[in-house]
């Protein structure tokens, strides 16, 4: 990342009536966690930051660019968006891994990584095995693995441990939060979990009836 570089600055952002963003600037190789009640708005924000939906009015600039004059295809592959629900496509776990990189134009990895990954995620299944068969939490896991192998710049997750209980939750947040660092990744993470965001954000925006309404920056 070069130096000085802002990963994302929203200006005067509005979306319908669902949300409202006077002003908000994301900082690269940062975790910030975006908390609110249901409703709030706050899987909009994402999508914008994906470019898959535009605000009514206002700017979202990129890496300095406005997000509306940039690829979509090409933004996707260095911003990705975890939905809460993830697509899991027919086939193994070790399809569903790869497939990402396949779409992200990236070099497969052997299988002895992909093990790696799984085992790191808590996923105790093997390659083969269906994926289908998963219960929502693994699913949750097994998409955020593949989100992981593909090594975007950025990371959208859209509460990605709704599904798992509090100890897999926390060594899955661990995880995640280790390899942001590690490769100075940028994470911007919906939760509806404050002590999640106090325990994991450097940067913590509270959303409340489609309005930001504060930023904390952690110590």
């Amino acid at each position: 990342m070069e130096e000085g570089i802002i990963m994302f600055v929203l200006k005067n952002v509005c979306y319908k009536d669902v949300l409202e963003i006077e002003e908000l600037v994301i900082c690269p190789q940062k975790i910030t966690c975006i908390i609110g009640e249901s409703g709030s708005g706050k899987t909009t924000f994402l999508k914008m930051l994906d470019h898959l939906i535009s605000p009514d009015q206002g700017t979202i600039e990129y890496k300095g660019q406005d997000i509306k004059a940039l690829d979509p295809v090409l933004l996707r592959r260095e911003v990705i968006l975890l939905p809460q629900t993830p697509v899991i496509f027919p086939g193994t776990i070790k399809h569903n891994l790869l497939i990402g990189l396949f779409f992200a134009r990236k070099t497969v990895v052997d299988d002895s990584t992909l093990l790696e990954i799984v085992n790191k995620i808590g996923l105790k299944r093997g390659l083969l095995d269906d994926a289908s068969t998963l219960s929502g939490g693994e699913k949750q896991r097994l998409a955020l693995g593949r989100v992981m192998l593909i090594e975007p710049e950025v990371m959208l997750l859209d509460e990605p441990t709704s599904a798992l209980d509090d100890d897999t939750e926390a060594k899955t947040i661990e995880y995640v939060k280790n390899y942001v660092k590690r490769r100075r990744k940028t994470l911007v993470m919906v939760t509806h979990s404050k002590q999640l965001a106090k325990n994991y954000g450097e940067t913590i925006v509270t959303i409340s009836n489609g309005k930001l309404v504060s930023i904390e920056e952690v110590a």
